[in-house]
């Protein structure tokens, strides 16, 4: 009983105190750790989002790009922070949906570890290739892949990436095989297919639109169900030699799990 009257104020000071931190949220910057590379779209989405966020929320948003292991790694690490609304994520629907089924073993939940603060933004999706590479449409693609089974090199930013899972879906529609090549982020994926180190790939338009504005890669389809205003010239995949074929990819932002629930709404908010 002496045990518990002596702690009991200490807890109250400490209640009142956490209260007081969470009415004044937030009082420094916040960090997001995006688990995907700089410059890729959910990285270019996160940046113009946060700025909006940090000037109605009053403090600034620090981005940190931890990429690797298509991109467990830097959701390990918001899993992992302390929940006070102080490290959030900004993950693509790969980190969410595609990768823990392709793991045997995970090192989180991502219904365990993490409280949901919004969906921001899909993501609009092309297929492009190297301006060395013969193929300019979704069927050419094809047929080069059925005269050469297993010859023409694709690239992605990992096992499991939406880079990854969209050509794999392509290729079993279209009863073709493309060989994978797998690299740390969605930017040195498209990095390469500009350099000709690749001949092709799905890339987030977002990731690829310097390199196109540029000249340097060539859109050749985009995974909408209808063309784009921004490249009406350019045919959707389902029209030039896929019919049916959608893909796009979606960002969310999250928070470690046990995040209080006001600072969940101040950050939805």
């Amino acid at each position: 009983m002496r045990l518990i009257q002596l702690l009991l104020p200490v807890c109250v000071v400490f209640s009142i105190q956490h209260a007081i931190a969470q009415a004044n949220y937030p009082d420094r910057p916040i960090k997001m750790i995006v688990p995907l590379a700089a410059a890729s779209a959910v990285d270019v989405a996160a940046r113009i989002v946060t700025l909006k966020m940090a000037d109605n929320l009053g403090q600034q948003i620090v981005i940190l790009n931890q990429p690797g292991a298509s991109g467990l790694i830097g959701a390990e690490a918001v899993a992992r922070a302390e929940p006070d609304g102080y490290t959030i994520g900004g993950f693509n629907d790969s980190i969410m949906t595609m990768v823990p089924n392709l793991q045997s073993k995970m090192r989180w939940d991502i219904l365990k570890d993490f409280e949901p603060v919004s969906l921001v933004a899909t993501v609009e999706w092309g297929l492009v290739a190297s301006n060395r590479a013969s193929f300019k449409s979704a069927a050419d693609l094809i047929a080069a892949a059925k005269a050469a089974p297993g010859k023409i090199d694709y690239g992605s930013g990992g096992p499991g990436s939406p880079q990854h899972l969209a050509m794999a879906m392509f290729a079993s529609a279209a009863g073709s095989s493309l060989t994978h090549v797998p690299y740390k982020g969605a930017t040195q994926a498209a990095t390469d297919i500009a350099a000709g180190q690749i001949p092709v790939g799905f890339q987030g338009l977002g990731t690829v639109a310097t390199l196109m504005r540029g000249g340097q890669l060539k859109l050749i389809g985009v995974t909408t169900e209808k063309r784009l205003p921004q490249f009406p010239d350019v045919p959707t995949v389902s029209e030039s030699g896929l019919p049916g074929f959608l893909f796009n990819s979606w960002f969310a932002v999250l928070a470690p799990a046990g995040t209080p629930k006001d600072i969940l709404a101040r950050l939805n908010a």
